[in-house]
C-alpha cells in the first residue's frame, strides 16, 4: 500500500475540489458538452471526485478502475448507440480518465483517449481548469465526431452538467 497516496486523499478536500472547479468551471464544462454535443451523435459526461472512498484505497483501486466504476454507476453504457463517453478526474491522484463505452471505444485507439488526458493533466497542473477541461470536452468531442456525425435521432440522452462525487 502506498502511503503517500493514502495521505494525498485523506487530505485532499471538497473544499480544494470546489475552488478547482467552482460554479462558474462547472458551467463552462456544461457549456462545453452542450456545443460539442451539436457537432456529433455521441454524449459526454464529466465527473469529478475529490479522492476515493477508504475502501476503495484499502483495495488499491486505480483511477482507471474508479472510472470504470464511475462509468456504470452513472449509465452511461445506456445509451442508444453505445456511443457514451467519461471524462473522470481523481483530483487526490491528479488524474484523467476517459471510458468510453463499445460503439465507440472499438473506433478509438486507447493511445489517442491518452493523448487526450494527458494534455488536461498538463493543464491542470499548471492550475488552469477551465482550459482544461475544455481541451477534455473538445478532445472527446473531435474523436466523437470522426466517427458519429451530427445525426442526433435520439436527443439528448444523458445529462451535460458535471457532476461532483
Amino acid at each position: 500500500m502506498q502511503i503517500g497516496r493514502i495521505l494525498r486523499h485523506l487530505t485532499s478536500s471538497s473544499r480544494g475540489t470546489h475552488s478547482c472547479f467552482a460554479t462558474a468551471v462547472l458551467a463552462e464544462i456544461e457549456a462545453a458538452i452542450t456545443a460539442a454535443e451539436a457537432r456529433h451523435a455521441g454524449e459526454i459526461r464529466f465527473a469529478i471526485e475529490t479522492s476515493l472512498p477508504w475502501a476503495s484505497l484499502w483495495h488499491q483501486v486505480s483511477a482507471r478502475a474508479r472510472a470504470l466504476e464511475i462509468f456504470a454507476r452513472l449509465g452511461i453504457w445506456d445509451t442508444q448507440s453505445n456511443n457514451g463517453v467519461l471524462i473522470y478526474v481523481l483530483r487526490a491522484d491528479r488524474a484523467v480518465e476517459i471510458v468510453a463505452d463499445r460503439g465507440i471505444n472499438e473506433r478509438v485507439t486507447a493511445a489517442e483517449w491518452e493523448a487526450v488526458c494527458r494534455e488536461v493533466e498538463t493543464h491542470y497542473r499548471a492550475g488552469h481548469y477551465v482550459e482544461g477541461s475544455r481541451a477534455a470536452v473538445a478532445g472527446v468531442a473531435r474523436l466523437l465526431a470522426q466517427h458519429f456525425p451530427a445525426a442526433r435521432a435520439s436527443g439528448n440522452e444523458l445529462p451535460n452538467q458535471p457532476i461532483l462525487l
